[in-house]
């Protein structure tokens, strides 16, 4: 008999001319002697396209194939010729034998399954290495379940294909073709014969070391991914997301297509996982053809690559869906499965569904065990610190925080917010609505109106005729290209976008990358949103989500938290759809070249008559985008430029409404709690759990592979629950001076009006000298960047506004996520929590409490605090203070801007201003101790970093200074810093040193404040020293000659204060700083896990240069976060001592959450600031002291040192190893 290699081989290249047609018998024909067919989804094509998908000079056309090109084959047949004809002649009688008597090949053992003629999907090699047995018998029962269903036929192979639909302009080529491909093996050409007996000696061999290889590795396929994939994430990402869209898009064929052309040559094949496959794998499933579920596998063969738990889903999945298939196929699988170290329950817990197909894969299962029950995994480890033991072992006495909502209130505000995230974006009044309308703004606004129309019917018009050519152009070539992105959503849908872009671009433009970036997401946030409705999740997220709200409203009682319990609902409703990820992120690369292709787009169609607003001017069409060019620092970037006549048109408008991104706007309903790195925060909107610079991705592997992340779900829940109103009074106050003209002194910026005038001069005026013409072109170039100042913080300020009122008679929340630090933040970028004085001003509780005996105190000494006086008096001395001046109190809540403007003068001066307001409704009300107060009170750490530090080093001074020993006041570090460098000062001024006598008076708390604060987070003495040369220059009295000599000294001073007063300090970030150093000098990057158990990872390597080429101009992406790189060592030695205590600051902060929680408070934190109601202010101080103190009971130093050493000090060479233990254990010893 034959080699059965060659079988395969010939029945796979039938497959690529007709894939959908099953064969009841097969008469085998000559394949083409490069080992390549023609591929189709829909029937026969050969297009010159697939041509230029051919290997080059000396690569590779398959792995597991040849490794030549046709032409040296043929010259090395020429020379073996004689040597050969004798094995040619004996194969043709075996091949003539086969056909005749239709008999199947079976190895030499009798162990392998028989190989079909039917089913021309899968190729099997016969080797001698018994591992690869699984994999072939596998394939061979998907081959033997398509022979089984499929029809008998008298026709051949090739008379079928022959019968499929062509077009006509390409019959004739491919007519010739198939006559071509349809030679007999049994005829002549005994050269063509020849080259097939070499390829198949080289399969052979070449397979045999794939599968030495397998036996060698414990875990084959995540060995081999994580060594390439590494290397070719980003293009493994991109392949993954095109054929993704191919398939969302309905362009099967096209997926398909692609897939084979890049699997068909080397240097493409070695980008592919097997992810990649399944993708495909999962189309063939939901077709129910099993006999491409068996191509893929063969595919995944020759690519060197094993099933994973998603194509053996994939499989199972198909033979579910297949009503005839045997039990005996299905065996095979769930063996394989076995053998590959994975189990039945694994597909259940760890595979993503859509629509149908656990319910698919679940019959598929019980075809051979009809009793298969899933076993769920629960997740009911709780807890892996001991930090958090208590928190989730001892609950009796916990009395978690109720919303004040009935369960159909909570339902109702989930459909509203649904409706929201449905439609991607959202339109609301602006508050300059409010502004009298005149006949010119009423002319601009018409104007713009009908701009609009029109312009939405050129880019509509633009968009089809490029989608053609991108489509034409694509048959020709499959390699990616953004046809699939263009086609996710409606054609109106991405000029909406565009449109919505110009309404929002600045006056003064936006970098080309920036504008390209925001066009490329608002299309991907769409895209996932649909494919939600496509996969069926919605109505499980609605089906879970509303028995969710029974754990949060007011009239139940339960004892679990939020993740908890949304996880049991998940289990109880396990069939359908999976609701936790399974959406592949486009990489930054893709997204940018979508939203540049728009851009180009909008640049070259959308324009305007010159003489729409002075028809003096000629009529002609000109662009209303403009791209240039200008320089940033040193680098010259594109940028997107409105023409002035646009910009003229939308300022005289003043239009009435704002568009924003749905995101945006907070939520109506409680957040989704997190429940895994990829679900949390929105209903619909893709949300990351850590935040990260655009394209880097090993965060979230790194949070992927940890196992217990509970505690951090629970913080963020717990944050994200908390609900918000608007205080209406003071809100209308704020809208009332931003719509009059501003205020610089109480940060609501002015209009544009108030902008000062830019200068015009005549360059060319020789009545003009050179030192003022430089002094005219600064002018000029500084009321520029005043005016675009100025807009900038106005449209800040009016979409902050807007969002406020919008929300004036709502309820919200804020979902929450966190940086790569652990640092929590609320997602809406613009109106939140963490804002500036006037957001934080209108925003309160939405649930009240009682003031309580005390809460009244605490208001009058919050007020205090936001006005920045009594600095070191103590809490008694503050509520004295405030005692003192109640009539400045009532008068600033009675009449703000009319009264005394006491408030005007505070720190925080809208903070200041709603606490009177809030006073004052207390102490008239019948009893103060009754009145329900919504507003926040703050507790503010004393300079956060430097208590971390005190506690980590144990300086008794430094926590002195810090608040963390007991005092009869409250210590001030700045104060105390500043008083020590004038003692400095005062003893260098005796001994006649200039710099020091000249800044006699002139050391104050202000001048080091920013130094203090700032050297933790690890200001070197340059950047200090910059920071104290501003201080002196806002002071008119210091004299300018000075300033530098004097900056100089004084920061070398603060250095030199802070040393002595936290002696341990120093010595902490000088051993952090080495540690990094060595270890990004051996090539890694640092890494920690916090005492919660989160692992960070610091994203700092060396820059290398991406260039994308676009129609427009190509962009230079510096990329920094690119793992293959080596460690940028600067940035991760100097980033390491802030970096660790920033993560020890948010594990504090998280665990005063967890357990403020549990006492049943209203918590929420602007970092190391905490919140809460008056009533429950010394609640919160006694849990927020106690997680301090339990959290620096820790050995946190040597615990970091141990895993540092673990890490980075295995199979280190000795002397490095040495040098690198001394510097890890010199700080613990």
């Amino acid at each position: 008999m034959f080699p059965p290699v060659l079988e395969a081989r010939i029945q796979q290249l039938q497959c690529d001319v007709v894939l959908d047609v099953q064969h009841a018998k097969v008469q085998f024909m000559k394949a083409p002697s490069h080992g390549r067919g023609t591929s189709s989804g829909k029937g026969h094509r050969s297009t010159p396209q697939e041509k230029t998908d051919m290997p080059k000079s000396g690569q590779t056309g398959d792995k597991g194939s040849f490794k030549s090109q046709p032409r040296r084959w043929i010259e090395k047949l020429t020379q073996e010729k004689k040597n050969k004809l004798k094995k040619q002649q004996r194969l043709q009688q075996k091949m003539q034998i086969c056909v005749k008597e239709k008999l199947p090949t079976t190895s030499s053992k009798g162990t392998k399954s028989s190989l079909m003629s039917t089913g021309t999907t899968h190729k099997t090699i016969s080797t001698g290495v018994k591992k690869s047995r699984g994999h072939s018998k596998l394939s061979d029962e998907i081959r033997a379940a398509v022979s089984s269903t499929a029809t008998t036929a008298t026709a051949t192979a090739m008379a079928g294909a022959a019968t499929v639909p062509q077009k006509a302009s390409k019959k004739k080529r491919k007519d010739s073709k198939i006559q071509k491909e349809g030679t007999e093996l049994t005829g002549t050409d005994p050269q063509g014969t020849a080259e097939e007996l070499a390829e198949v000696e080289e399969l052979e061999k070449r397979l045999n070391q794939q599968v030495s290889h397998w036996t060698l590795s414990s875990k084959p396929e995540r060995m081999q991914e994580g060594s390439v994939g590494n290397a070719c994430q980003d293009i493994s990402l991109s392949i993954c997301s095109y054929l993704e869209a191919c398939i969302f898009a309905g362009d099967i064929e096209r997926a398909h297509h692609f897939l084979l052309s890049q699997h068909r040559v080397m240097s493409r094949r070695k980008h592919l996982n097997t992810g990649v496959y399944n993708i495909m794998m999962r189309v063939w499933a939901k077709k129910g053809t099993l006999n491409q579920i068996g191509r893929m596998f063969i595919l995944l063969e020759e690519a060197g690559l094993k099933p994973n738990l998603g194509s053996y889903f994939a499989a199972l999945e198909c033979m579910g869906r297949n009503p005839n298939c045997s039990p005996k196929v299905v065996s095979r699988c769930l063996s394989q499965m076995e053998e590959d170290g994975l189990s039945v329950d694994d597909l259940f817990n760890q595979c993503v569904f859509r629509q149908d197909e656990r319910d698919m894969l679940l019959k598929a299962i019980r075809i051979v065990k009809p009793e298969y029950q899933p076993s769920l995994n629960m997740h009911t480890s709780q807890f892996s610190s001991l930090l958090v033991q208590d928190f989730y072992t001892e609950r009796a006495d916990h009395t978690y925080p109720k919303l004040d909502f009935t369960q159909e209130d909570l339902q109702e505000r989930f459909k509203r917010q649904l409706s929201v995230e449905q439609a991607c974006t959202i339109t609301i009044d602006s508050v300059e609505a409010a502004k009298p309308v005149t006949e010119n703004m009423a002319k601009m606004r018409e104007l713009l109106a009908e701009q609009r129309i029109q312009w939405q019917k050129i880019l509509l018009q633009a968009l089809r005729e490029s989608k053609m050519i991108l489509a034409k152009s694509n048959t020709r070539d499959y390699r990616l290209n953004l046809y699939p992105y263009l086609c996710l959503l409606e054609d109106k849908e991405y000029v909406d976008i565009m449109i919505q872009s110009v309404a929002n671009l600045p006056p003064s433009g936006e970098s080309l990358k920036i504008l390209a970036r925001d066009l490329g997401n608002r299309v991907f946030t769409k895209y996932c949103v649909r494919q939600k409705h496509q996969n069926q999740t919605v109505e499980k997220l609605g089906s879970i989500y509303n028995a969710y709200t029974d754990l949060l409203a007011k009239d139940t009682k339960y004892d679990v938290l939020p993740r908890e319990q949304w996880w049991k609902l998940e289990m109880e409703q396990s069939s359908g759809p999976t609701l936790q990820g399974g959406e592949t992120s486009w990489p930054y690369i893709v997204t940018l070249e979508l939203g540049t292709y728009m851009v180009d787009m909008m640049v070259k169609n959308l324009k305007i008559n010159s003489d729409i607003l002075n028809p003096a001017y000629d009529r002609k069409l000109i662009p209303i985008l403009y791209h240039m060019y200008t320089f940033r620092s040193t680098r010259q970037i594109g940028f997107i430029k409105p023409h002035p006549i646009l910009t003229q048109m939308q300022q005289e408008a003043m239009e009435t409404k704002l568009t924003f991104d749905s995101y945006v706007m907070p939520m109506l309903c409680p957040p989704v709690p997190w429940t895994s790195v990829k679900f949390g925060a929105y209903l619909l909107t893709p949300t990351k759990l850590m935040r990260t610079v655009d394209g880097a991705t090993q965060h979230e592997e790194l949070l992927e592979k940890c196992q217990n992340l509970h505690a951090i779900y629970d913080s963020l829940n717990q944050l994200g629950n908390c609900a918000w109103k608007i205080n209406k009074p003071l809100l209308d106050i704020i809208i009332s001076i931003f719509n009059d003209r501003g205020s610089d002194k109480l940060d609501i910026p002015p209009p544009l009006s108030e902008a000062p005038k830019i200068p015009h001069f005549n360059p060319q005026d020789p009545t003009y000298t050179a030192s003022e013409k430089a002094h005219m072109k600064r002018q000029v170039i500084n009321a520029k960047k005043k005016c675009s100042e100025m807009h900038s913080l106005r449209m800040d300020a009016l979409y902050k506004l807007s969002i406020a009122n919008h929300m004036r008679d709502e309820i919200f929340w804020f979902p929450h996520n966190m940086d790569f630090r652990g640092r929590t933040y609320p997602c809406p970028p613009y109106f939140n929590h963490l804002g500036s004085d006037v957001t934080r001003a209108i925003l309160m509780f939405a649930e009240g409490k009682l003031l309580g005996p005390k809460g009244l105190d605490w208001l009058k000494i919050h007020l205090v605090n936001l006005t920045g006086l009594k600095k070191r008096s103590s809490l008694q001395g503050r509520l004295e203070y405030a005692n003192t001046i109640m009539e400045d109190i009532l008068d600033s809540a009675d009449n703000p801007l009319n009264g005394r403007k006491w408030w005007m003068n505070a720190d925080e001066p809208w903070q200041a201003l709603a606490c009177c307001m809030e006073i004052a409704n207390a102490v008239r009300s019948p009893d103060p101790t009754q009145f329900i107060s919504y507003f926040p009170v703050h507790q503010d750490g004393s300079c956060n970093g430097l208590q971390h530090y005190a506690a980590l080093g144990r300086d008794v001074i430094g926590a002195t200074s810090v608040n963390l020993m007991p005092c009869d006041v409250p210590q001030d570090v700045y104060s105390g810093v500043a008083q020590q460098v004038e003692e400095l000062r005062a003893r260098d001024a005796e001994s006649g040193l200039k710099i020091a006598q000249v800044l006699e008076g002139f050391i104050s708390r202000k001048v080091v404040k920013q130094t203090v604060m700032t050297v933790v987070y690890g200001v070197t003495r340059y950047g200090g020293r910059l920071q104290i040369e501003k201080r002196l220059k806002e002071i008119d009295e210091f004299p300018k000659e000075f300033v530098w000599d004097a900056s100089h000294y004084l920061v070398r001073q603060v250095f030199n204060a802070l040393k002595e007063m936290f002696t341990g300090t120093r010595e902490i970030q000088d051993w952090l700083t080495e540690s990094a150093r060595l270890i990004s000098k051996s090539g890694h990057t640092v890494e920690w896990v916090t005492p919660l158990g989160l692992p960070i990872i610091q994203p700092y390597h060396r820059t290398r240069n991406q260039v994308l080429k676009s129609t427009m101009q190509h962009i230079n992406l510096k990329i920094s976060h690119d793992t293959k790189e080596r460690p940028d060592t600067v940035k991760q030695k100097n980033a390491f001592p802030p970096n660790f205590i920033h993560s020890l600051d948010s594990t504090h902060m998280m665990l005063t959450s967890l357990y403020c929680y549990s006492s049943g408070l209203t918590f929420v934190s602007v970092h190391d600031c905490f919140w809460t109601h008056a009533l429950t202010v010394d609640t919160m101080n006694k849990v927020c002291r106690e997680q301090f103190v339990a959290l620096h009971s820790q050995p946190i130093l040597q615990e970091l040192s141990n895993f540092l050493l673990q890490k980075y000090c295995t199979g280190v060479p000795l002397h490095f190893h040495s040098t690198f233990f001394i510097s890890l254990t010199i700080i613990t010893a």
